[in-house]
């Protein structure tokens, strides 16, 4: 089966983890008869400094021809940190309807948590943050802002076809799971809109009588991701509230570049992007050190979304196998190169 991939390396790391990711895909493609044809995009905060965007004009209607999207991350210290979001991230996920972010938490073996006594079979939840409205719509401004009266604004927009289309996927991906699912929400503050939430996601439920169902507060959740993480099994959450706990969940995992994600088109009538979950980190770009896995991790997921689930599932058995091994990258402790870890992962596969 021929796929042709958009790979964007973005910024900082980027330039080493997608790369990396690219070749444990091509080692993938190979063992199991796959025909995976990447196309290289130079876009992000390095392109905004040479060109004044993100992405050149029209790049939306480029992409629309790939069947996935393989991301790095974007950002850099001479860049204003409010732009990658708004002129890259942001504009890819809404214009493409990835209105799904997908993002697994499990312990790979090998790699102690910081959590004192939890194992594999106590980390192993998914994390689904609805990806194109809520807290992220970015519909406010600023007024007067150098004035003693000055204000400013942010609302949060949720819509009921929007929670319903995120709540359908949350629900069935329970049921191919363990048939357990939480809605973590804090309505009792947030009275309005994520009162509105937790309505509409509990008339999905009742679709899905086989589910157990539960709402959990968000202070509850980030202390329950800590004391009993083997509580969950499929999260549905808003956008910023799953922006905030997966990077808990990656936490709990022992590195924030452990942690993959896919921003999913379920429909697949437009691409979806695959990224990890952590930032550019320009601070160690070109050391070799940075952890490919969360990238590569990434490459599994975006493999099972095309349907090619065995050798996602391989690369995944690959990266377990390299993380038991002992080899690990500086920020589990070890002294494992980028691409030591790439070419360890290819061994494996």
């Amino acid at each position: 089966m021929g796929y042709k991939i958009a790979v964007v390396n973005g910024d900082g790391i980027g330039e080493e983890i997608v790369p990396a990711g690219v070749r444990v895909l091509e080692a993938t493609a190979k063992k199991h008869g796959l025909d995976l044809e990447f196309h290289e995009h130079e876009w992000g905060a390095g392109h905004y400094l040479k060109h004044g965007s993100f992405m050149p004009e029209g790049s939306i209607e480029v992409i629309q021809s790939y069947d996935a999207i393989f991301f790095g991350a974007v950002g850099l210290p001479e860049v204003d940190d409010r732009l990658p979001f708004k002129d890259f991230t942001n504009k890819v996920r809404t214009s493409l309807k990835q209105y799904v972010n997908y993002r697994p938490v499990k312990l790979f073996r090998g790699v102690e948590s910081p959590l004192r006594n939890k194992t594999e079979k106590d980390i192993d939840f998914v994390i689904i943050r609805e990806n194109n409205e809520g807290e992220f719509v970015q519909s406010g401004r600023i007024l007067y802002p150098d004035e003693p009266h000055g204000m400013a604004t942010d609302t949060s927009i949720f819509t009921r076809k929007g929670t319903e289309k995120v709540a359908h996927y949350a629900f069935k991906l329970a049921m191919k799971r363990h048939k357990k699912l939480t809605n973590v929400t804090k309505s009792n503050t947030l009275i309005h809109t994520l009162h509105f939430w937790d309505t509409v996601i509990a008339e999905v439920a009742e679709n899905y009588p086989e589910v157990e169902y539960q709402k959990m507060y968000v202070d509850n959740a980030s202390a329950s991701f800590v004391l009993r993480p083997e509580c969950f099994d499929v999260i549905l959450t808003t956008n910023m509230i799953g922006d905030i706990l997966s990077d808990l969940g990656g936490a709990i995992m022992g590195s924030l570049g452990l942690g993959g994600s896919g921003n999913i088109n379920p429909e697949k009538v437009y691409p979806s992007m695959f990224e990890p979950i952590h930032g550019s980190a320009p601070d160690i770009k070109g050391l070799n050190i940075a952890n490919p896995i969360g990238q590569i991790w990434s490459a599994s997921i975006m493999l099972e979304h095309l349907g090619e689930k065995k050798a996602a599932e391989n690369m995944v058995e690959a990266i377990h196998r390299t993380t038991s091994n002992g080899r690990l990258t500086k920020d589990l402790g070890g002294d494992a190169t980028t691409t030591e870890i790439a070419t360890r992962i290819i061994d494996q596969l």
